[in-house]
């Protein structure tokens, strides 16, 4: 049987590193990938509900802001 020497356990503890390494960062990149479809519905249903929001509040705010406006500049 053969002795393995310090230069041989070296190498053989840097290649069992490295796929180990490679094999985190592949599950890594696959577990964010499958994520995307979710980050992209939570933006989308963000963006209907602030365009919702606009649609119905949207004259009473504007209305607040041009009597604030008048205020300030003295007009009102």
């Amino acid at each position: 049987m053969n002795k393995l020497g310090l230069r041989e356990l070296g190498t053989t503890a840097i290649l069992l590193c490295s796929a180990r390494i490679v094999g985190l960062v592949e599950r890594i990149k696959r577990d964010e990938r499958g994520d995307v479809p979710g980050w992209v519905m939570i933006t989308l249903m963000s963006a209907v509900l602030v365009a919702a929001l606009l649609a119905i509040a949207g004259p009473r705010l504007e209305g607040l802001f041009n009597q604030a406006i008048n205020r300030v500049s003295g007009l009102d």
